[in-house]
């Protein structure tokens, strides 16, 4: 009998099909209850920690509208200088510290593999944020959702993911989902910003399928296209982000120039690379992208607190 099983949220790999399509499920649920107003309440009584030390927009304030439609409570801090951090206190302390305190704890942060360090020091649930160029779990599975939402379906999709393969985070977490689905990738960058091979090797013995080009004519054979900006914080040598920053261009008379009727998504903030034209499309669900987050994480706070709402 498939049981539920993840405390921590840190990492994309730990899912399996069966919690995939088990959120999924429960993402419908907890939005029927948020919709009729019955989900308030349900964690009355909890504290979350939002701890975010890297920038953020969408995801700390999606994080702390989940709290409150979920009738909790949050304390925050943003930025290394509002923290202990900046005296020289390790995450290590700032994390018992916070275990004191709350109840659960998001953490958004520069270095890779921080948010396990974070959970390593604390009995409470932590759930990743994002970590440097590694991984944003809860973006991944708020990006499926709205697959799912917006194509009713994701067996057979041909999804195209377009810019920074390289140091995009979000894409390198929604890959590692969509691999247990029979779908095909195109992995659309420059030769400098491919996808890592430490990803590719996750798709290994997967029903996934794909290929990678530099057109982003490609866009055109795509049910589905993620679109992401160049991660200029990330580039080591900032001559190249200037480079490559304006690559590519989504615009309005790209996307009607489509094969299909392509849903254009895009984890947000974006830049230069998808044009405001593209807006008023009824294809363009990248703002819907942004409200589904809210509904997915209130179900993922509740699942980690171990808090039933069915």
């Amino acid at each position: 009998m498939y049981e539920y099983s993840h405390k921590n949220i840190l990492d994309t790999l730990q899912f399996s099909k069966e919690d995939l399509n088990f959120l999924i499920e429960k993402t419908n649920r907890m939005s029927a209850l948020n919709e009729s107003g019955k989900a308030f309440g349900i964690l009355h009584g909890k504290l979350l920690a939002s701890l975010f030390f890297e920038a953020s927009t969408r995801t700390r304030m999606s994080f702390e509208a989940a709290m409150e439609r979920l009738g909790g409570r949050l304390i925050s801090t943003v930025g290394f200088q509002f923290s202990s951090i900046s005296k020289g206190e390790t995450l290590y302390d700032t994390m018992k510290m916070i275990e004191a305190y709350c109840d659960i704890a998001v953490i958004r942060h520069p270095v890779e593999g921080s948010s396990r360090i974070a959970a390593g020091a604390v009995n409470i649930p932590v759930i990743n944020a994002g970590d440097g160029a590694g991984q944003h779990p809860t973006q991944a599975l708020l990006d499926l959702y709205t697959i799912v939402s917006e194509k009713k379906k994701i067996d057979g999709l041909n999804i195209a993911f377009i810019g920074d393969l390289k140091y995009g985070r979000t894409i390198h977490s929604l890959i590692n989902l969509l691999r247990h689905y029979p779908v095909h990738l195109y992995l659309i960058s420059p030769e400098e910003l491919k996808l890592p091979e430490k990803y590719k090797k996750n798709l290994e013995g997967f029903p996934m399928t794909w290929e990678e080009t530099t057109d982003i004519k490609a866009i055109w054979d795509a049910d589905v296209a993620y679109v992401t900006r160049i991660q200029e914080e990330r580039f080591p040598d900032h001559r190249e982000y200037e480079k490559l920053k304006d690559i590519y261009k989504v615009n309005k008379e790209l996307v009607l120039a489509s094969k299909k009727d392509t849903t254009i998504l895009h984890p947000l903030p974006r830049v230069n690379e998808l044009s405001t034209d593209v807006d008023d499309l009824p294809n363009a669900a990248y703002f819907r992208q942004a409200k589904y987050g809210v509904v997915v994480r209130m179900v993922l706070l509740c699942l980690s607190l171990g808090v039933n709402f069915d």
